[in-house]
Protein backbone atom coordinates (compact mmCIF):
# COMPACT_ATOMS: atom_id res chain seq x y z
CA UNK A 1 0.00 0.00 0.00
CA UNK A 2 1.09 3.71 -1.01
CA UNK A 3 1.44 6.51 1.80
CA UNK A 4 -0.38 8.43 -1.06
CA UNK A 5 -3.95 9.69 -0.35
CA UNK A 6 -5.71 8.81 -2.96
CA UNK A 7 -9.51 9.82 -1.06
CA UNK A 8 -9.91 12.81 1.00
CA UNK A 9 -12.96 14.24 2.69
CA UNK A 10 -12.92 16.99 5.38
CA UNK A 11 -15.93 17.85 7.24
CA UNK A 12 -18.08 16.93 4.36
CA UNK A 13 -22.12 17.34 4.57
CA UNK A 14 -24.66 16.49 2.62
CA UNK A 15 -28.42 18.49 3.18
CA UNK A 16 -31.30 17.59 1.40
CA UNK A 17 -34.63 19.59 1.66
CA UNK A 18 -37.92 16.86 2.15
CA UNK A 19 -41.58 18.22 1.84
CA UNK A 20 -44.11 15.90 3.26
CA UNK A 21 -48.00 16.81 3.63
CA UNK A 22 -49.42 18.09 6.71
CA UNK A 23 -52.97 17.94 6.73
CA UNK A 24 -54.96 18.24 3.46
CA UNK A 25 -53.67 21.47 1.95
CA UNK A 26 -50.49 22.39 3.50
CA UNK A 27 -47.00 21.20 3.07
CA UNK A 28 -44.29 21.13 5.35
CA UNK A 29 -40.61 21.79 4.64
CA UNK A 30 -37.70 20.02 6.63
CA UNK A 31 -34.47 19.63 6.34
CA UNK A 32 -32.75 16.04 6.19
CA UNK A 33 -28.25 15.77 7.32
CA UNK A 34 -28.22 12.75 5.41
CA UNK A 35 -23.93 13.51 5.91
CA UNK A 36 -23.25 15.28 8.94
CA UNK A 37 -19.29 16.80 8.74
CA UNK A 38 -17.49 13.35 8.03
CA UNK A 39 -13.62 13.22 7.58
CA UNK A 40 -11.70 10.57 6.46
CA UNK A 41 -8.66 9.85 4.06
CA UNK A 42 -7.74 6.73 2.25
CA UNK A 43 -4.89 5.65 0.60
CA UNK A 44 -3.98 4.70 -2.49
CA UNK A 45 -3.82 0.26 -2.33
CA UNK A 46 -6.31 0.19 0.70
CA UNK A 47 -9.17 -2.00 0.54
CA UNK A 48 -11.73 -0.25 3.55
CA UNK A 49 -14.63 -1.68 4.09
CA UNK A 50 -17.71 1.67 4.40
CA UNK A 51 -20.67 -0.12 6.87
CA UNK A 52 -23.96 1.00 8.71
CA UNK A 53 -27.91 0.37 8.87
CA UNK A 54 -30.26 1.34 5.95
CA UNK A 55 -30.44 5.15 5.95
CA UNK A 56 -26.97 6.00 7.58
CA UNK A 57 -25.68 7.90 4.83
CA UNK A 58 -23.29 5.44 2.99
CA UNK A 59 -25.11 5.76 -0.36
CA UNK A 60 -25.22 9.40 0.11
CA UNK A 61 -21.38 9.59 0.72
CA UNK A 62 -20.37 7.42 -2.45
CA UNK A 63 -22.29 9.07 -4.80
CA UNK A 64 -20.45 12.51 -3.41
CA UNK A 65 -17.24 10.75 -4.39
CA UNK A 66 -18.47 9.92 -7.67
CA UNK A 67 -19.87 13.46 -8.64
CA UNK A 68 -23.32 12.40 -8.95
CA UNK A 69 -24.40 14.82 -5.51
CA UNK A 70 -22.91 18.05 -4.83
CA UNK A 71 -21.79 18.19 -0.87
CA UNK A 72 -23.55 21.36 0.91
CA UNK A 73 -20.35 21.70 2.89
CA UNK A 74 -16.80 20.80 3.48
CA UNK A 75 -14.11 19.85 1.14
CA UNK A 76 -13.62 16.68 -1.04
CA UNK A 77 -10.99 15.00 -3.27
CA UNK A 78 -10.38 12.17 -5.32
CA UNK A 79 -6.67 11.42 -6.94
CA UNK A 80 -6.52 15.07 -6.49
CA UNK A 81 -10.56 16.01 -8.28
CA UNK A 82 -13.08 17.69 -6.93
CA UNK A 83 -15.78 14.97 -8.22
CA UNK A 84 -18.58 17.61 -8.56
CA UNK A 85 -16.70 20.03 -10.59
CA UNK A 86 -14.86 17.57 -13.03
CA UNK A 87 -17.17 14.61 -12.90
CA UNK A 88 -16.50 13.39 -16.71
CA UNK A 89 -12.67 14.04 -15.79
CA UNK A 90 -12.77 11.77 -12.75
CA UNK A 91 -15.32 9.48 -14.36
CA UNK A 92 -11.84 7.83 -16.39
CA UNK A 93 -10.11 7.27 -12.66
CA UNK A 94 -13.11 5.52 -10.88
CA UNK A 95 -15.45 2.46 -11.26
CA UNK A 96 -18.35 2.31 -9.74
CA UNK A 97 -20.57 -0.43 -9.27
CA UNK A 98 -24.50 0.18 -7.65
CA UNK A 99 -26.27 -2.73 -6.40
CA UNK A 100 -29.56 -2.64 -7.59
CA UNK A 101 -28.58 -0.35 -10.57
CA UNK A 102 -27.20 -2.19 -13.19
CA UNK A 103 -24.38 0.30 -15.91
CA UNK A 104 -25.27 -2.70 -18.54
CA UNK A 105 -27.60 -2.35 -21.54
CA UNK A 106 -30.80 -3.91 -20.83
CA UNK A 107 -31.78 -5.27 -24.46
CA UNK A 108 -28.19 -6.08 -25.69
CA UNK A 109 -25.88 -8.94 -24.71
CA UNK A 110 -23.19 -9.21 -22.47
CA UNK A 111 -20.76 -8.34 -24.62
CA UNK A 112 -22.08 -5.74 -26.60
CA UNK A 113 -22.45 -3.58 -23.57
CA UNK A 114 -18.55 -4.06 -23.13
CA UNK A 115 -18.17 -2.87 -26.46
CA UNK A 116 -20.02 0.10 -25.86
CA UNK A 117 -18.15 0.64 -22.61
CA UNK A 118 -14.92 0.14 -24.27
CA UNK A 119 -15.95 3.36 -27.26
CA UNK A 120 -16.90 5.29 -24.42
CA UNK A 121 -13.90 5.28 -21.82
CA UNK A 122 -11.65 5.30 -25.79
CA UNK A 123 -9.72 1.98 -24.45
CA UNK A 124 -6.96 1.12 -26.86
CA UNK A 125 -7.88 -2.15 -28.31
CA UNK A 126 -5.21 -4.05 -26.80
CA UNK A 127 -5.78 -3.21 -22.83
CA UNK A 128 -9.12 -4.00 -23.50
CA UNK A 129 -8.97 -7.16 -24.72
CA UNK A 130 -6.32 -8.23 -21.96
CA UNK A 131 -8.82 -7.07 -19.03
CA UNK A 132 -11.78 -8.06 -20.69
CA UNK A 133 -10.24 -11.87 -20.81
CA UNK A 134 -9.61 -11.59 -17.46
CA UNK A 135 -12.41 -10.58 -15.90
CA UNK A 136 -14.47 -13.31 -17.87
CA UNK A 137 -12.00 -15.60 -16.71
CA UNK A 138 -11.73 -15.09 -12.99
CA UNK A 139 -15.71 -14.02 -12.41
CA UNK A 140 -16.56 -16.95 -14.91
CA UNK A 141 -18.88 -14.92 -17.43
CA UNK A 142 -17.71 -16.77 -20.61
CA UNK A 143 -20.94 -18.53 -20.97
CA UNK A 144 -22.81 -15.39 -20.54
CA UNK A 145 -21.38 -13.14 -22.95
CA UNK A 146 -23.93 -13.75 -25.64
CA UNK A 147 -26.75 -13.53 -23.05
CA UNK A 148 -29.08 -10.29 -23.05
CA UNK A 149 -28.64 -8.42 -19.87
CA UNK A 150 -32.36 -8.85 -19.27
CA UNK A 151 -32.08 -12.34 -19.14
CA UNK A 152 -29.16 -12.86 -16.26
CA UNK A 153 -30.16 -13.68 -12.68
CA UNK A 154 -29.37 -10.48 -10.25
CA UNK A 155 -25.81 -13.11 -9.52
CA UNK A 156 -24.78 -13.23 -12.93
CA UNK A 157 -25.42 -9.14 -13.48
CA UNK A 158 -23.48 -8.35 -10.82
CA UNK A 159 -20.51 -10.37 -11.79
CA UNK A 160 -21.28 -8.66 -15.25
CA UNK A 161 -21.31 -5.13 -13.73
CA UNK A 162 -18.06 -6.03 -11.84
CA UNK A 163 -16.24 -6.53 -14.76
CA UNK A 164 -17.84 -3.46 -16.88
CA UNK A 165 -16.38 -1.22 -14.11
CA UNK A 166 -13.28 -2.60 -14.10
CA UNK A 167 -12.52 -2.29 -18.18
CA UNK A 168 -10.98 0.57 -18.58
CA UNK A 169 -8.42 0.04 -15.50
CA UNK A 170 -9.86 2.46 -12.80
CA UNK A 171 -7.56 3.93 -10.13
CA UNK A 172 -10.76 3.75 -7.35
CA UNK A 173 -13.38 1.20 -7.55
CA UNK A 174 -16.18 1.78 -5.42
CA UNK A 175 -18.85 -0.99 -4.31
CA UNK A 176 -22.04 -1.04 -2.98
CA UNK A 177 -23.12 -4.77 -2.32
CA UNK A 178 -21.04 -6.59 -4.56
CA UNK A 179 -21.94 -10.14 -3.66
CA UNK A 180 -25.71 -9.37 -3.55
CA UNK A 181 -27.83 -12.26 -5.19
CA UNK A 182 -24.56 -14.63 -5.09
CA UNK A 183 -24.63 -18.48 -3.89
CA UNK A 184 -21.78 -19.26 -1.76
CA UNK A 185 -19.46 -20.59 -4.67
CA UNK A 186 -20.13 -17.11 -6.48
CA UNK A 187 -19.60 -15.33 -3.64
CA UNK A 188 -15.81 -17.02 -2.95
CA UNK A 189 -15.31 -16.00 -6.66
CA UNK A 190 -15.74 -12.42 -6.68
CA UNK A 191 -14.07 -12.10 -3.11
CA UNK A 192 -10.78 -13.70 -3.94
CA UNK A 193 -11.34 -11.56 -7.88
CA UNK A 194 -11.22 -8.54 -5.35
CA UNK A 195 -8.24 -10.13 -3.58
CA UNK A 196 -6.00 -10.47 -6.55
CA UNK A 197 -6.95 -6.70 -8.36
CA UNK A 198 -6.27 -5.43 -5.49
CA UNK A 199 -2.48 -7.16 -5.15
CA UNK A 200 -1.82 -7.14 -8.43
CA UNK A 201 -2.88 -3.95 -9.84
CA UNK A 202 -2.97 -1.80 -6.50
CA UNK A 203 -6.83 -1.20 -6.99
CA UNK A 204 -8.36 1.20 -4.27
CA UNK A 205 -11.57 -0.09 -2.99
CA UNK A 206 -14.32 1.28 -0.87
CA UNK A 207 -16.77 -1.45 -0.69
CA UNK A 208 -20.59 -1.01 1.15
CA UNK A 209 -22.17 -4.09 1.92
CA UNK A 210 -24.31 -6.05 4.39
CA UNK A 211 -23.02 -9.05 3.70
CA UNK A 212 -20.05 -8.90 6.61
CA UNK A 213 -17.94 -11.89 5.38
CA UNK A 214 -17.31 -9.42 2.63
CA UNK A 215 -15.78 -6.94 5.05
CA UNK A 216 -14.20 -10.09 7.28
CA UNK A 217 -12.31 -11.49 4.15
CA UNK A 218 -11.78 -8.16 2.44
CA UNK A 219 -10.93 -5.42 4.93
CA UNK A 220 -8.13 -4.63 6.66
CA UNK A 221 -9.94 -0.96 7.84
CA UNK A 222 -13.36 -0.42 8.30
CA UNK A 223 -15.21 2.71 9.21
CA UNK A 224 -18.88 2.12 10.57
CA UNK A 225 -21.48 5.69 9.96
CA UNK A 226 -24.61 5.97 11.62
CA UNK A 227 -27.19 8.80 10.96
CA UNK A 228 -24.65 10.31 9.11
CA UNK A 229 -21.94 10.63 11.32
CA UNK A 230 -18.84 8.62 11.19
CA UNK A 231 -18.33 6.91 14.46
CA UNK A 232 -15.76 4.39 13.80
CA UNK A 233 -12.37 4.40 11.89
CA UNK A 234 -9.82 2.06 12.13
CA UNK A 235 -8.51 -1.81 12.43
CA UNK A 236 -11.36 -4.34 12.04
CA UNK A 237 -9.91 -6.17 15.15
CA UNK A 238 -10.41 -2.80 16.80
CA UNK A 239 -13.99 -2.65 16.10
CA UNK A 240 -14.56 -6.45 17.37
CA UNK A 241 -12.80 -5.20 20.58
CA UNK A 242 -14.81 -1.47 20.95
CA UNK A 243 -18.52 -2.92 20.61
CA UNK A 244 -19.91 -2.61 23.97
CA UNK A 245 -20.92 -6.07 25.44
CA UNK A 246 -19.00 -8.00 22.32
CA UNK A 247 -17.54 -11.55 22.97
CA UNK A 248 -15.23 -13.90 21.88
CA UNK A 249 -15.92 -17.35 21.23
CA UNK A 250 -13.31 -19.90 23.28
CA UNK A 251 -14.05 -23.26 21.05
CA UNK A 252 -12.60 -26.57 23.26
CA UNK A 253 -12.31 -29.86 21.83
CA UNK A 254 -11.89 -32.30 24.98
CA UNK A 255 -10.63 -35.88 24.89
CA UNK A 256 -13.95 -36.96 26.51
CA UNK A 257 -17.30 -36.03 26.48
CA UNK A 258 -17.84 -33.93 30.12
CA UNK A 259 -19.96 -31.46 31.93
CA UNK A 260 -19.78 -27.89 31.20
CA UNK A 261 -16.19 -26.49 31.87
CA UNK A 262 -16.11 -23.61 34.78
CA UNK A 263 -13.60 -21.11 33.80
CA UNK A 264 -13.68 -17.69 35.79
CA UNK A 265 -15.40 -15.25 33.75
CA UNK A 266 -16.44 -17.29 31.04
CA UNK A 267 -19.59 -18.91 30.28
CA UNK A 268 -20.34 -21.79 28.20
CA UNK A 269 -22.84 -21.41 25.86
CA UNK A 270 -23.15 -24.61 23.90
CA UNK A 271 -22.39 -28.09 24.34
CA UNK A 272 -21.99 -30.88 21.85
CA UNK A 273 -19.99 -34.26 22.61
CA UNK A 274 -16.62 -33.26 24.16
CA UNK A 275 -16.97 -30.14 21.91
CA UNK A 276 -17.66 -27.33 24.33
CA UNK A 277 -18.46 -23.49 23.18
CA UNK A 278 -17.90 -20.60 26.26
CA UNK A 279 -17.83 -16.92 25.65
CA UNK A 280 -15.92 -13.87 27.28
CA UNK A 281 -15.64 -10.36 26.56
CA UNK A 282 -14.13 -9.28 23.63
CA UNK A 283 -11.48 -7.30 24.65
CA UNK A 284 -10.00 -10.38 26.69
CA UNK A 285 -7.67 -13.16 25.97
CA UNK A 286 -9.58 -16.29 26.29
CA UNK A 287 -6.66 -19.05 25.04
CA UNK A 288 -4.47 -17.43 27.56
CA UNK A 289 -6.78 -17.35 30.59
CA UNK A 290 -7.34 -21.05 30.02
CA UNK A 291 -3.17 -21.85 29.99
CA UNK A 292 -2.53 -19.25 32.87
CA UNK A 293 -5.62 -20.08 34.91
CA UNK A 294 -4.36 -24.12 34.93
CA UNK A 295 -7.26 -25.37 33.11
CA UNK A 296 -5.80 -27.81 30.85
CA UNK A 297 -4.59 -30.02 33.93
CA UNK A 298 -8.29 -30.08 34.97
CA UNK A 299 -9.95 -30.52 31.59
CA UNK A 300 -8.00 -33.60 29.14
CA UNK A 301 -7.77 -31.00 25.85
CA UNK A 302 -7.16 -31.76 22.34
CA UNK A 303 -7.49 -28.76 20.70
CA UNK A 304 -8.78 -24.80 21.96
CA UNK A 305 -9.24 -21.83 19.32
CA UNK A 306 -10.43 -18.86 19.82
CA UNK A 307 -13.31 -16.76 17.08
CA UNK A 308 -13.56 -13.33 17.33
CA UNK A 309 -17.11 -11.20 18.01
CA UNK A 310 -19.75 -10.99 15.41
CA UNK A 311 -18.75 -8.24 13.66
CA UNK A 312 -22.80 -7.34 13.59
CA UNK A 313 -22.82 -7.16 17.04
CA UNK A 314 -19.92 -5.33 17.24
CA UNK A 315 -21.08 -2.79 15.04
CA UNK A 316 -24.29 -2.35 17.05
CA UNK A 317 -22.23 -1.88 19.56
CA UNK A 318 -20.42 0.71 18.44
CA UNK A 319 -23.06 2.48 17.33
CA UNK A 320 -25.03 2.08 20.94
CA UNK A 321 -21.93 3.92 22.59
CA UNK A 322 -21.90 6.57 19.92
CA UNK A 323 -18.81 5.65 18.91
CA UNK A 324 -15.46 7.17 18.25
CA UNK A 325 -12.66 6.16 16.65
CA UNK A 326 -9.48 6.74 14.59
CA UNK A 327 -9.83 9.86 12.31
CA UNK A 328 -13.38 10.60 13.11
CA UNK A 329 -13.94 14.23 12.12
Amino acid sequence: MSDELLISLERVEKVFDVRRRVGLMRRERRQVRAVDGISFAIARGEVVGYIGPNGAGKSTTIKMLTGILTPSGGRLRVAGIDPARERMRLAHRIGVVFGQRTTLWWDLPLKDSYGLMRRMYRIPAARYAENLERCVERLDLADLLDVPVRQLSLGQRMRGDIAAALLHDPEVLYLDEPTIGLDVVSKAKVREFLRQLNGEQGTTVLLTTHDLQDIEQLCERVMVIDHGRLMYDGALGGLHALGEGSERTLVVDLERELPPVEVAGARVVKVEGPRQWLAFPGGESGGHRWVAGGWRARYPMLELSVRDPDIEDATRGCMRGGGAGEGVG
